[in-house]
């Protein structure tokens, strides 16, 4: 994208958050030539250029509040089919226009992306708009906005970011998409215009808009007859609507000079110029990459009061554990976007033969399935002595005598240390696979133990026999920290995308990731997020309870999370550029471009990530 540049983002030193201190200053600028604005400002009468700068950021850059303004330009995107791509719109007041501590009240409004030739990409469903919200002083919480227009709040000396994100339908058409982004200054008592209403009037409009969506959205497979006649209500409620005391000014002779009134405040407005180019190339709806990351159920329960176990305790497909013969389990397990799912299984150490009856049970279900082959056990969090090794053997071999072909995922980042392997500790951790062989087929390592070592990846692999199924995950937990990949509050943003470059470089076959919601429990849905005590902030959190934000149920993303989706989908990326060009060449692509060398070498600018998918894209299309 166009202005891209991101020097070394300057990250609001939080204590306990990339580099400590508590606080940092600021210098305003930008307001030069604007001493002819005194007294009382009137937002519909001057530029909104003249009152706020705005500008464009990429989605690896943080934009905290004292980031200084940059030049507006137009955003070029690239994306391909079934691919999400977002950039970020950066806002600043000049000067205060209203009171209240507010600098000002600014209205965005967001436009489709259409093509030449009338394709389109439309607000509300491929389009949505989100705030940024800083945690611990640091951006990361994506609060959603109203579309097409919402208002914001600005405030003195603090930038404010706003993420747009685009998702391109798997079926959307390839070509050239333009659209823009609509910045207004307004007056701040336009945010209190849609409580003029009276009560009763807000009532009856409501049962009135009620009535006619109720009219209109039964019809599909409907008569002919009887869709005309539903069209017909309709119609003559939305008349009655029109005839509400409420609108009558619209619907005097003034009309026209309201619609003048309205262009005028349009021709003030700055305007940000978005470009899209969708691609013929489809990114696969099953993520090649099996990447899995834990739900906490009894964080959701205590939060939100909820029963273990009942349908509202249930997340979206993430790494789903309930059981075979629930309702939702088929529904979720067959999902096409999941990739891997862990069976339960909770007490690992229990000799209590009802319980491993029940488990074999709900084995017997899930083999039945076609989705039995994205399961895997998960029966022992890394391991460290002889004694929990053994015992891990033991339950694996007690799965295998009635399922043989299901997959044991063992995390580790040692031998057993009281059991040596080898004589070095890296040669004993390598020597793990012929050890608890062949009771684990997928084994898991963190990235910690290779530190900035790429060469030890070598002598990992080597180990395994993926002609027999085994295969190679990685994943990272607390560290490894600054300045390698992880998703830690306050890293860099292409340090967050970083941590699938490295899966992919290092030839990793899979991902797990601990936990997306271990805060702190709390006992009330809003309650403050906390994050848990002795881990770096952020670890373990990647999206948020929307009730902290406002009264909205639905999760809050944090920017880190949309990180990830944007690495996952350069590993597609590079999976398409090496089945045509060889993964030695895919390796080359990577470091030409700048991109990715190793954990403690890789780009810091946008620009680079743009250079390489652009470059797989004039390779690769057809």
């Amino acid at each position: 994208m166009a202005n891209s540049g991101n020097s070394q983002e300057a990250v609001p030193p939080v204590e306990g958050v990339a580099g400590g201190g508590t606080a940092y200053g600021w210098n305003d600028g930008g307001t030069a030539g604007l001493s002819n604005l005194k007294g009382a400002i009137d937002p519909t009468e001057i530029p909104t250029k003249d009152l706020v700068n705005v500008w464009c950021m990429p989605s690896t850059a943080n934009v905290g509040p004292q980031d200084m303004p940059r030049h507006l330009e137009p955003t070029n995107l690239l994306a391909a089919r079934n691919e999400r791509e977002s950039v970020q719109i950066a806002i600043r007041p000049k000067v205060s226009w209203a009171g209240s501590g507010v600098a000002g009240t600014v209205q965005v409004q967001c436009s489709d992306l259409c093509s030449t030739s009338g394709d389109r990409l439309i607000v509300g469903q491929s389009i949505q708009l989100r705030r940024v919200v800083p945690i611990l002083g640091v951006p990361d919480a994506l609060v959603p906005l109203d579309l097409p227009v919402s208002q914001i709040n600005l405030f003195p000396g603090e930038t404010a970011a706003l993420w747009i994100s685009i998702d391109v339908p798997s079926s959307q058409p390839p070509g050239q998409y333009e659209g823009e982004v609509i910045v207004t200054a307004i007056k701040s008592d336009a945010e209190s215009s849609g409580q003029s209403l009276s009560k009763a009037e807000k009532h009856q409009l409501y049962k009135e808009l009620k009535d006619c969506l109720e009219m209109v959205e039964p019809i599909d497979g409907k008569p002919l007859d009887e869709v005309v006649g539903r069209v017909k209500s309709a119609t003559t409620s939305l008349r009655r609507i029109l005839l509400l005391p409420s609108f009558s000014d619209f619907a005097s002779d003034n009309g026209a000079v309201d619609k003048m009134e309205e262009d005028a405040t349009s021709s003030l407005s700055i305007r940000v110029k978005l470009n899209l180019t969708v691609w013929e190339f489809v990114l696969p709806e099953t993520p090649s990459l099996p990447a899995v990351f834990g739900i906490s159920d009894t964080v959701i329960e205590d939060r939100f009061g909820v029963q273990h176990g009942t349908a509202e305790c249930i997340p979206e497909p993430c790494s789903l554990k309930f059981a075979a013969d629930h309702p939702k389990s088929d529904e979720y397990f067959s999902d096409p976007r999941l990739a891997a799912y862990a069976v339960p299984y909770s007490k690992v150490i229990s000799s209590n033969v009802v319980e491993k009856d029940y488990l074999q049970k709900q084995v017997e279900i899930l083999r039945t399935k076609s989705h039995w082959r994205k399961a895997y056990f998960y029966l022992w969090d890394e391991p460290l002595n002889y004694e929990q090794y053994d015992s891990l053997r033991n339950m694996a071999s007690a799965i295998h005598a009635y399922a043989p072909d299901a997959r044991i995922l063992t995390t580790y980042y040692t031998g057993p240390n009281d059991a040596p392997l080898a004589p070095t500790p890296f040669e004993a951790f390598v020597k793990v696979p012929s050890f608890l062989r062949p009771h684990t087929q997928i084994y898991c390592t963190s990235e910690w133990v290779l530190g900035n070592r790429e060469d030890l990846v070598k002598d990992i692999i080597a180990e395994l026999q993926p002609e027999n199924g085994e295969e190679w995950w990685t994943y990272v937990c607390m560290g490894p920290s600054d300045p390698h990949p992880n998703w830690h509050l306050g890293m860099r943003g292409t340090q967050h995308r970083a941590v699938m470059w490295r899966v992919w470089k290092e030839g990793g076959t899979g991902f797990l990731y601990w936990g997306a919601n271990c805060y702190e429990k709390a006992t009330a849905a809003s309650a403050e997020i906390r994050f848990r005590h002795g881990l770096p902030p952020g670890d373990g959190v990647l999206y948020y309870p929307g009730e902290v934000f406002s009264k909205s149920h639905e999760p809050v993303a944090s920017l880190r999370l949309e990180r990830l989706l944007s690495g996952l989908q350069d590993f597609e990326y590079l999976k398409l550029y090496a089945s045509k060009y060889g993964r030695d060449e895919g390796i080359s692509l990577l470091e030409r471009t700048g991109v990715y060398f190793g954990p403690e070498r890789y780009t810091v600018e946008h620009m680079p990530v743009d250079v390489m998918r652009g470059q797989i894209f004039n390779a690769c299309r057809s």
